[in-house]
């Protein structure tokens, strides 16, 4: 495990290969089961695999334009009405998607939208999701492009012990 989160990079350039219904169920199935304050679950998933909402995607802001080449973009939504939580746990269980991604081979990249109103509500409009809805990220997937070495990104300068003065 610890060598797979060292292993997760952010993959922005994929091939053209599609990704299966089997690894897109594995992957939504690890997202899941991230750990949830109160166990309230506020998320929900939209899967995108039609080329022009994965254009339309790549529109939002600069930072998704890898959405156009990604075989698959996952967009996170989150509650609010469920849990005053949501971003916390929408976060646990993008990372734990993420790190999923990594296990099977494949690579992909977190591309944030929340707390950006306006990109929120063009992807809403996009996608068609509710007002109750918000939008966290989209984490385009695909089979890597690039390869990027393992890395480690420990700083001993930001760790503190029992108290913030504490070295």
């Amino acid at each position: 495990m610890l060598e797979l989160i060292k292993k997760r990079r952010s993959i922005r350039k994929y091939t053209p290969d599609p990704i299966s219904d089997s690894e897109i169920k594995a992957l939504l199935e690890a997202a899941m089961a991230a750990p949830s304050a109160d166990d309230m679950r506020p998320w929900e998933i939209i899967v995108v695999r039609r080329k022009d909402l994965r254009e339309e995607l790549s529109r939002v802001h600069p930072w998704a334009a890898m959405c156009k080449s990604a075989p698959v973009v996952f967009v996170i939504l989150g509650d609010a009405r469920r849990s005053s939580r949501w971003v916390e746990d929408c976060s646990a269980l993008t990372e734990n998607l993420l790190l999923a991604v990594t296990g099977l081979g494949l690579g992909a990249v977190w591309v944030g939208v929340y707390p950006q109103t306006t990109d929120e509500g063009y992807v809403r409009r996009l996608l068609g999701i509710p007002e109750h809805l918000r939008v966290l990220c989209l984490v385009p997937v695909g089979h890597p492009a690039e390869d990027k070495p393992a890395h480690t990104k420990f700083d001993e300068r930001k760790v503190h012990y029992e108290t913030y003065a504490g070295k």
